[in-house]
């Protein structure tokens, strides 16, 4: 689909093996969540390594499979999205010192979406997710596993660390963005002068 075709599903997008991935991240969210909240530390991140590793292929597959569809360069940002969402949430929760570096992250990631569903409105086909992009998310979900996973395992709490995970993992994030941003601002520039 070049940039500036329009927007369009097909019901056989719905059941594709990255889409079906990308459905059972966002199922996991609400596991995840209540794992977490009940203090029920190894279910909590049992549920976020899944959902990393569907994140991994997801992607992956779609390209192997060529099952990349429009459907699902939208679906695998929101579940990101939420995803993330939940885990602010019960991050703040856990560790409400760290919420400065959970609201990067967060605005981040809203930036992201709004600039895609501008591209959208401009009937511009958003990028497909690149190199850096995946590479924050698996920070991130690497570190939320270790804090969590020291939680569980060890009853560590260290701040110094938790600080210190979330601040390379905004690091990576804010990196992404910026890239992204270079990308969104080349196709709208692109599109003006078509």
């Amino acid at each position: 689909m070049g940039n500036n075709e329009k927007w369009s599903f097909k019901k056989s997008d719905l059941i594709t093996i990255p889409n079906l991935l990308t459905y059972l991240r966002i199922i996991l969210i609400a596991p995840f969540a209540y794992f977490f909240l009940v203090e029920n530390y190894v279910a909590a991140v049992v549920c976020i390594v899944i959902s990393g590793l569907t994140d991994c292929f997801d992607g992956m597959l779609a390209r192997r499979l060529n099952q990349i569809t429009p459907l699902g360069k939208i679906l695998d940002p929101i579940a990101d999205k939420f995803t993330l969402l939940a885990v602010v949430v019960c991050m703040v929760i856990y560790v409400p010192i760290v919420l400065p570096v959970l609201i990067t992250l967060l605005l981040k990631d809203v930036l992201m979406l709004l600039g895609g569903m501008d591209l959208i409105n401009k009937g511009i086909t958003p990028p497909a997710a690149k190199w850096y992009g995946k590479v924050g998310t698996v920070v991130f979900y690497i570190s939320v596993s270790i804090i969590i996973f020291l939680k569980a395992a060890f009853k560590i709490e260290n701040f110094a660390l938790d600080v210190a995970l979330l601040s390379v993992t905004a690091a990576t994030m804010l990196f992404a963005l910026y890239q992204y941003g270079k990308i969104y601002f080349h196709l709208i520039k692109e599109n003006s002068t078509k």
